[in-house]
């Protein structure tokens, strides 16, 4: 069994496991939910919520990353197969999916299914990232589509994943690495953190957009109040 990014793992060449990154500034329903059906639908032994230190696309989160953390763990609870992993705020300097990859690559084998998923907006901006090519050969990738968005890629995006698409989970975890999967998750929220910041700063509620942990964590710490 795997907890955080501090114990190694030895773990048989059947093991699934999937990253599933962002900021988690909070975490919320929708983050929770979808981990937790992208679980059931690829039965992943684990999925690794992995809080960002440095993200390198976006504007910096507005609380601490040990903030962020704890709500995280809060958020999971007791549901199996989520695990809050810390590795990327034990870093130093940007949070690169490549090297959070590499990690968890050396942790779990060669012979494991790893997968990085991420939803449509970043798959967009994929081949912007940092080293994208290394990405394929260390893990599969599921993209988490959202209704209605099927226009045309980028042209270096469709360079990047050529040959690589595949149309079953079944022929996606039947490579450890190097595969494109495209997935909607029926129970899909769209439920917005940047949504939950306002509402805390503007005083209102936001009970069941957020588990009732976090709900109590942001009542008492004041967080995005100001």
């Amino acid at each position: 069994m795997f907890d955080g990014a501090s114990r190694q793992v030895t773990k048989p060449a059947s093991t699934r496991v999937a990253m599933f990154g962002g900021t988690y500034d909070p975490v919320h329903i929708g983050h929770l939910r979808s981990a937790v059906e992208l679980r059931e639908a690829l039965m992943l032994d684990h999925v690794h919520m992995v809080p960002a230190h440095v993200p390198p696309h976006r504007n910096d989160p507005a609380i601490s990353g040990q903030s962020r953390l704890e709500m995280l763990r809060l958020g999971i609870g007791d549901t199996p197969g989520l695990i809050a992993d810390d590795r990327e705020l034990s870093r130093n300097g940007p949070s690169y999916s490549v090297d959070t990859l590499a990690c968890l690559r050396e942790a779990y084998g060669d012979g494991a299914c790893l997968i990085m998923a991420v939803g449509h907006d970043a798959f967009l901006k994929l081949a912007q990232w940092h080293r994208p090519e290394r990405l394929f050969e260390l893990a599969n990738l599921v993209v988490i589509d959202r209704p209605g968005h099927t226009g045309a890629l980028p042209h270096e995006l469709v360079d990047l994943i050529r040959e690589r698409m595949v149309e079953t989970p079944e022929a996606l975890m039947a490579s450890p690495a190097g595969r494109v999967l495209r997935m909607a998750l029926s129970t899909a929220l769209p439920i917005s953190a940047t949504d939950i910041r306002a509402r805390c700063r503007r005083g209102e509620s936001i009970r069941y957009l957020v588990p009732d942990a976090v709900a109590s964590y942001l009542e008492v710490s004041g967080a995005y109040r100001e």
